[in-house]
């Protein structure tokens, strides 16, 4: 029997742009819109000023372009910084059934090689409905999640990186094979990088693993091989993983007939996804009724057992680094409270030992409701009760955040973001030819073209 790398492979090659429907097509260019916007809102911060510093010294073939900076590169190098870049304020993409993923992730495994070799706009676009695809597969498919058992989700876009660049790549049947065992092998990730004290690996671990599907197609592309059977065969990620159970028709089925892009959902807040729906339960309280902060005497949080532990463990009380702060469910509530709102700035030095948001986190208790937790993944259903000075109480339920399929962004609502996380980085006329040319990215003869525009 073919592996399944095999049937990912051939669904990789058969896939043509004039076989994708309309709408998926728009939502591509929804989320590419979406994740430049996230990776111009970073450019400037010191990590990222870290990682530009280290891409420089790689060195490389100048042959793919830097958003930001406009330095050139290799392709491997700049997908991994322009993947960072678009992962940094954890404010791009999310799906999240069995596992969590953002696919948007990968976006950058498709551009930086298709800029490298002088590809199309439709070329970039079909790639992208290859990651979007198999990643939202795979976060269907494994039961439990890797998530559930300490494992992160690069973990599963390592398996899918290499069929986005193999594509662009031009890649074999065999090439392809071959590159998903190469990098399928290769960047298994624990799930500490998202937990208790949070580092930049947190959003870098992602990204990383975008890189390896690159570097493992041009080995491939070369001739180098790799596990033809890492999925299922012997010592494959079946087997070292022997508490999930894998249904590889969730994986293959249907592949190329119907496309789950438009089941993904967009971010109204740059926080871990878990946090939406307990702050926009806070915020519709307190706009409902007229709160302020200071009004604020307890805010009771019922979420998943996850929200409650992942999320509001005792490092989550008192967060000392962005990176911990955007994964506290406590810290972002406040936050939330005190600003009626959290945008990309809520995570700066100056926010993130705010008085008025550290008076907060003392007052917020989160706990887990086992019916809640019934109902996750597929409603994430958050309960704020806020209690004020004076003794009143206000509750509110949200299911679905702003940005999913059940609440979605309209076309002016993602643009005002994109334009949001580009003030102070590109002025308006740019962020305009950024907006039109997305919008016609299929009619881009030379994705090259395009990257210019991303350069601040």
């Amino acid at each position: 029997m073919d592996s399944i790398t095999r049937k990912m492979a051939r669904f990789t090659l058969d896939l043509a742009y004039d076989q994708i429907p309309a709408p998926s097509i728009k939502e591509a260019k929804r989320f590419l819109l979406d994740s430049v916007g996230c990776a111009m809102a970073a450019v400037n911060n010191s990590d990222m000023a870290a990682m530009y510093r280290f891409t420089e010294k790689l060195g490389g073939t100048a042959e793919a372009t830097l958003i930001g900076n406009g330095h050139r590169t290799n392709a491997a190098n700049a997908a991994l910084m322009n993947s960072l870049l678009v992962r940094a304020l954890d404010y791009n993409d999310i799906y999240w059934e069995q596992d969590p993923s953002h696919p948007s992730d990968i976006i950058f495994g498709a551009i930086s090689p298709a800029e490298a070799l002088g590809k199309s706009g439709r070329d970039v676009l079909t790639a992208i409905l290859i990651a979007y695809e198999l990643e939202m597969r795979w976060c269907l498919a494994c039961f439990p999640g890797v998530r559930e058992i300490g494992w992160h989700h690069a973990t599963l876009t390592q398996f899918v990186s290499p069929f986005v660049a193999g594509k662009i790549y031009g890649l074999d049947e065999d090439q392809l094979v071959a590159a998903a065992g190469i990098s399928g092998s290769s960047h298994f990730t624990v799930g500490g990088v998202v937990a208790g004290h949070l580092t930049n690996m947190k959003n870098t671990a992602d990204p990383l693993a975008t890189q390896a599907g690159v570097l493992a197609a041009l080995m491939a592309a070369e001739g180098y091989e790799g596990p033809v059977e890492v999925i299922e065969g012997k010592e494959g990620f079946e087997h070292v993983l022997p508490t999930i159970d894998l249904k590889p028709e969730i994986l293959l089925d249907g592949l190329g007939e119907k496309f789950l892009i438009t089941d993904c959902g967009y971010k109204a807040f740059p926080t871990e996804a878990l946090t939406h729906q307990p702050m926009s339960a806070v915020l519709n309280a307190m706009q409902n009724n007229g709160l302020v902060a200071e009004d604020l005497a307890k805010i009771h949080i019922q979420t998943t057992a996850r929200g409650a532990d992942i999320l509001s463990d005792p490092s989550k009380y008192d967060p000392q680094t962005k990176e911990t702060a955007d994964h506290s469910l406590p810290y972002c509530l406040a936050a939330a409270a005190a600003d009626f709102g959290v945008y990309p700035n809520s995570f700066s030095d100056e926010k993130l030992f705010d008085p008025r948001i550290r008076a907060l986190l003392g007052k917020i208790e989160v706990v887990a409701n086992d019916e809640i937790d019934a109902m996750f993944p597929a409603t994430k259903r958050a309960i704020a009760t806020l209690t004020t000075n004076d003794g009143r109480e206000f509750t509110e339920t949200v299911d679905h955040a702003k940005g999913s399929p059940q609440n979605p962004l309209s076309d002016d609502e993602l643009i005002a973001k994109f334009r949001a996380n580009c003030d102070g980085v590109l002025d308006a006329a740019r962020q305009d030819a950024i907006i039109e040319a997305t919008w016609a990215f299929d009619e881009c003869g030379d994705v090259g073209d395009y990257m210019k525009l991303l350069v601040v």
